[in-house]
């Protein structure tokens, strides 16, 4: 792997012994995965704030919400599927009707679980989440916004839900970049189209936009939705001023970032030519998570390819 490149999970199990030394009321949860969700340092650290449910994420997150009653700040771990499918009952009933200061970190978001196949691919978890009242929905992108968005979460006020893939990932932002919740982040600046993404596919927008400009000398702007839920909704109004609008997403094109931008861009009632590239409503056979956002189309090359034909007015 590349020196510029971070596995997000990572980045953030191991970050939790960080934030564990900030505010020692965080705690973390986990349903029998924190090999999977690499926060053994602060387990094996903090073995009096470290619990364990078991293969359990229903009571996990049950469990999970009475700490935050109690006035602990705890940090739930597991799979993205298992996390919002498994438990989206505790999401909804136990953590959001209450608004408790849970944070819910899923990884193996979308199709980074590659060869493990749909059981553990997450492709619905933002529709789901973003569904539920009062929970604010994140998708980190690069390793500096993971570190600070986690240190955002020890102030914010409410349920906060973190997905994240596993796959590699481009260090894109500088320490000190800016997170909040109803944030974006402008990675590359262009008035002739946009990209709107979050996550593992914000490397692959860039690259589609350098090559973009290269090819064509289209400007094409690629602007971080890191915040699903709150969304940002004048970098929405900014980009369909460009009048070519691209959401590209590691999900169901039905529900998460594509849904929430496009209920902004009805609602408004703005005009632009508008898609959501995304995992098409379909179960496909398992391959590695390269392969298969190749073959969805939201690598770079195929964004690029449908930009194009966007701007060609095809």
């Amino acid at each position: 792997m590349s020196e510029n490149k971070s596995f997000l999970r990572n980045i953030i199990g191991e970050y939790m012994s960080k934030l564990g030394k900030k505010n020692d009321k965080v705690v973390v949860v986990n349903a029998d995965l924190s090999g999977t969700c690499r926060n053994k340092n602060f387990v094996e650290e903090n073995p009096h704030r470290a619990f364990n449910t078991g293969i359990a994420e229903q009571n996990m997150i049950s469990f999970g919400t009475g700490l935050a009653c109690e006035g602990f700040i705890p940090y739930v771990f597991s799979m993205a599927p298992f996390l919002t499918m498994r438990a989206c009952e505790q999401c909804r009933t136990d953590v959001a009707y209450g608004n408790h200061n849970v944070r819910m970190i899923g990884v193996y978001a979308g199709v980074s679980g590659g060869i493990s196949g749909a059981t553990h691919w997450a492709i619905e978890d933002c529709g789901i989440m973003t569904s539920i009242p009062n929970i604010a929905v994140f998708e980190v992108s690069d390793a500096n916004q993971a570190k600070n968005l986690l240190d955002y979460s020890l102030k914010y006020n409410g349920p906060m839900y973190i997905r994240s893939s596993v796959e590699p990932t481009e260090n894109i932002y500088d320490e000190d970049v800016d997170v909040c919740a109803g944030g974006s982040t402008l990675v590359m600046d262009g008035d002739d189209g946009a990209f709107l993404c979050s996550g593992v596919i914000v490397q692959y927008a860039v690259a589609a936009s350098k090559r973009i400009r290269e090819e064509t000398g289209k400007k094409v702007r690629v602007i971080d939705m890191y915040s699903i839920k709150p969304i940002d909704k004048n970098a929405i109004y900014e980009a369909t001023k460009t009048g070519n609008v691209i959401v590209a997403q590691d999900h169901n094109i039905y529900g998460g970032l594509g849904s929430m931008v496009s209920l902004v861009i009805a609602e408004n009632n703005l005009s632009t030519r508008f898609k959501v590239c995304g995992v098409p409503d379909k179960f496909v056979a398992m391959a590695h998570a390269g392969y298969l956002y190749h073959y969805f189309g939201i690598d770079a090359e195929g964004l690029k390819m449908e930009m194009i034909k966007m701007l060609k007015g095809e």
